[in-house]
Order: structure tokens, then C-alpha cells, then sequence
């Protein structure tokens, strides 16, 4: 029997690591392989452990980059395909955009062309909530998938741009898709320059932990293990050309999540400095997410039990985030594979 060739890109990142683990470990009759350019947010450390694994395969590359592309998919001839990989971070949008077009917009469609290519079983694209806009501060409000995209930075404009490249190859050329439209993630392997585990490494530390404008600004916390729980229905699952979206019914604020951690850690809120706020920085965004639901999924973690096992990884990971912080993460590829 022919086994499956499921492809993750993205998959030394934060969500596509944790999603390539969950696959490897639950489908060890799949072959998984994890396309990443190991860029700052890269990293293969937290595969030490699957490396070994028949069902694991890594592959460096950019999504961006045609040639390389076409040629990988013509030789695995995958049957599925997950696609994480993405500039993500706002404040980097802010600053750099173009970055976030090439990656986001561009290496998608290189994907989708690769796609139509060797005839994909189908293509899950892994998106934003942020591609929505905002809510106002209504608890009543959510969004939900027939909310119209209204991004407000350059890093959720060029997810909805994907997310639109991603519904027109369905339309237009009959390739077989899912859009995942997640909320805020957060749990092991989160890259560290992120709320949660920038708030905890920097309470750790005894470091100042900035906090944009007054601390207000609302989000969805999602655990990682149910997100990827979500996707893996979506990609056996989902319906043709529809879109999901992935919510954890976890409403906090900024400042209540900061909060949280500190007295979690035991340590002192005069840490908390308050600083100059994000451009266009969204109010909030709120996640209805019964149209998964009622194709059999369900959050495990609260926000309590999840921030507190986040927290408990942090603290038993430390040498983890500390080789993120310091940089020597980068190098572990090349000592681990002498390129």
C-alpha cells in the first residue's frame, strides 16, 4: 500500500513545528515531510526528538523560489499539502513589508502552481483571524467566516491576499483547498519575541515587560495542541473549498494576560512598562467558531489550564528560549547536518 506523502511547510516554526510533531507522532503510516527556510524564526532544535523517526523528513528551501519548488514537487509527488509557512510577526510588517508580500503572497501561489502540477489531494491553507480587521469591544460581536476581510497591516493584508490567491485556485482551477483562520496561539516552542513568551523569559530575567498603549487590546487565545487538533480535521475532514474558523472562547487583554504570568511566577506587576502603541493596532478580535465545531471539534485547554502548562514549559525548557535569545539556535543546523 502506497503511504501518504503529507507536506508542512513551515514546519520549524511555532505552530507548523508543534503540527509536524503532532502528525508524525499520530500517523506514523504518513510520510511528513517539513519544508522551512530556517529563517530568524526557524528553528530544528525542538525536532531533536522525531529526527530519527522513518516518517520524518526535513527539507530546506524557500517557498518563494519556483524552480526549487516545481522540482521537489515533481519528485515526492506529495498528496497533501499544510501550508504554515509565513512572515508573521506585525511589528516586522511595520517595518518591512515587501518581506511579507515575496513570502506570504508570492511563495503562496509558487505553492498552489506546484499543487496543480502533481494533482493534490487537497491544500490547507493555514491563515489569520487578523485578515478580519478588528471587533469593536462588544462581547456580543465575533467574527465569523462570512465576515469580509478588512486587514489593517501590511501583514494581514498579505495573509488575506493569500487566503484570496488560495480561493481562486479552487474556483478557477478546481484544486481542492481548506482556509484555516485561527486566533492568537500560544504553548511550547512559541518564538520568544511573542507576548507570552516574551513576558515570561523577560519575568524570568527580572526584565521590564513592555506592554503596548494601556493593555487593553482584546485576544482569542488558542493552545497550539488544539489548533493543531483543528487543522488535522480540516485536512480529512473539511468540505471542499470551504473555510474554518479556529477559535478558543478565551477572551483576555493584554494586560490581564501579562498579569497572569507575573503572579504566576510570583513576581512583582511594577515590572510592567507601559510603552508607545503599535500602528494600527487592532481592538480586538473574537473568533465564532461553531461551523468547526459541528464538524466535530472542540477545544481542551481553558485559558487557565493552558497559560499555566505554558508557563510550566517555559520554565523546564529554559535551554530552549535561551539558545533562541542568544542566537545559537541558527547554528544547529549546520553542526547537526555540516552544511
Amino acid at each position: 500500500m502506497t503511504r501518504k506523502k503529507i507536506l508542512v511547510t513551515g514546519g520549524a516554526g511555532f505552530i507548523g513545528g508543534n503540527f509536524v510533531q503532532y502528525l508524525v507522532d499520530k500517523y506514523p503510516q504518513y510520510d511528513i515531510y517539513n519544508l522551512d527556510l530556517l529563517t530568524y524564526a526557524g528553528d530544528l532544535i525542538k525536532h531533536k526528538h522525531i529526527e530519527a523517526k522513518d516518517n520524518y523528513h526535513f527539507v530546506r528551501a524557500d517557498i518563494a523560489d519556483r524552480e526549487t519548488i516545481m522540482g521537489i514537487f515533481g519528485k515526492e509527488k506529495f498528496d497533501y499539502v499544510v501550508h504554515f509557512a509565513a512572515e508573521s510577526h506585525v511589528d516586522r510588517s511595520i517595518t518591512d513589508p515587501g518581506v511579507f508580500v515575496q513570502t506570504n503572497v508570492v511563495g503562496t501561489q509558487v505553492l498552489l502552481d506546484a499543487s496543480r502540477a502533481v494533482d493534490v489531494k487537497k491544500f490547507v491553507h493555514v491563515s489569520t483571524d487578523e485578515v478580519y480587521g478588528e471587533l469593536d469591544f462588544d462581547p456580543t460581536t465575533f467574527f465569523t467566516e462570512e465576515t469580509p476581510l478588512q486587514p489593517n497591516s501590511p501583514y494581514s493584508a498579505s495573509k488575506a491576499s493569500s487566503d484570496l490567491l488560495v480561493r481562486a485556485y479552487n474556483e478557477t482551477y478546481g484544486l481542492p483547498v481548506n482556509i484555516t483562520r485561527c486566533s492568537n496561539n500560544y504553548g511550547p516552542y512559541h518564538f520568544p519575541e511573542k507576548l507570552i513568551p516574551l513576558t515570561i523569559s523577560r519575568v524570568l530575567n527580572g526584565q521590564k515587560v513592555p506592554v503596548y498603549g494601556d493593555g487593553k487590546n482584546i485576544r482569542d487565545w488558542l493552545h497550539v495542541i488544539d489548533h493543531c487538533a483543528a487543522i488535522d480535521l480540516v485536512l480529512h475532514e473539511g468540505v471542499n473549498g470551504e473555510v474554518y474558523n479556529v477559535g478558543g472562547h478565551n477572551e483576555r487583554t493584554n494586560l490581564e494576560v501579562v498579569k497572569t504570568i507575573i503572579k504566576t511566577l510570583g513576581k512583582s506587576e511594577e515590572l510592567i512598562e507601559f510603552v508607545k502603541d503599535r500602528l494600527g493596532h487592532d481592538k480586538r478580535y473574537a473568533i465564532d467558531p461553531t461551523k468547526l465545531e459541528n464538524l466535530g471539534w472542540k477545544p481542551t485547554y481553558t485559558f487557565d489550564t493552558g497559560i499555566a502548562q505554558t508557563i510550566q514549559w517555559y520554565l523546564d525548557n529554559q535551554d530552549w528560549w535561551e539558545q533562541i535569545l542568544s542566537g545559537e539556535y541558527q547554528n544547529y543546523f549546520e553542526k547537526q547536518y555540516n552544511i
